[in-house]
Formats: C-alpha cells, sequence, structure tokens
C-alpha cells in the first residue's frame, strides 16, 4: 500500500501564521456581511473592503516571496527554471489584474 506523502511548499515552514491571517480576513468578510445587513453608510463598507484587498495583497505577497525561495530557486536546480519562471509571472499577471 503506498502512503501518500504531502509536498512541501514554499509557505509550509509560515502555515499556521497563513491559516490565522486567512481566518481573519474571513471574519472581516463576515463583518462587511452585518455592515450591508445593518445598512451601514456606503464609505465605510468601502474602507473596510479596500482593508480586506490589502491584507489578501500581503498573503499573496507571502506566498510569493515563498514561492520564488522555495519552489523557483528548486525549479531551477532541476533545469525548470525558464518554466518556472513564466508560471510565476503568469501568476504575478493575474494578481495585477484588478477591476
Amino acid at each position: 500500500m503506498a502512503t501518500h506523502q504531502t509536498p512541501t511548499r514554499g509557505y509550509s515552514a509560515t502555515k499556521d501564521q497563513l491559516q490565522t491571517r486567512l481566518r481573519r480576513i474571513e471574519g472581516q468578510v463576515r463583518g462587511i456581511e452585518r455592515m450591508v445587513e445593518e445598512d451601514r453608510y456606503c464609505i465605510d463598507v468601502l474602507t473596510q473592503i479596500s482593508a480586506i484587498q490589502a491584507a489578501l495583497d500581503k498573503v499573496a505577497l507571502g506566498l510569493l516571496d515563498g514561492h520564488v525561495r522555495h519552489c523557483v530557486a528548486e525549479g531551477a536546480q532541476e533545469g525548470k527554471g525558464d518554466e518556472m519562471s513564466t508560471e510565476l509571472m503568469a501568476a504575478v499577471g493575474r494578481l495585477m489584474r484588478r477591476g
């Protein structure tokens, strides 16, 4: 019987911190839902949305940093540097495209 081993990711070392941050963001999103339910002032809701976007950006930058330091570096050692760089830049492009 083969055992399935979870691969090590670039964020593995900070996974607990990442999950804590994501739970906090989830709570912020629920807070916005309550604000809309309570008919709060539009600008207040937009301010909270902006804070969530900034928090998600920080998570994304941390993931990108881990990816570069772990996955891309490992891929380069395995001769897949160009492939990994292309994949990375596509991910950065997706992150930068917003409304």
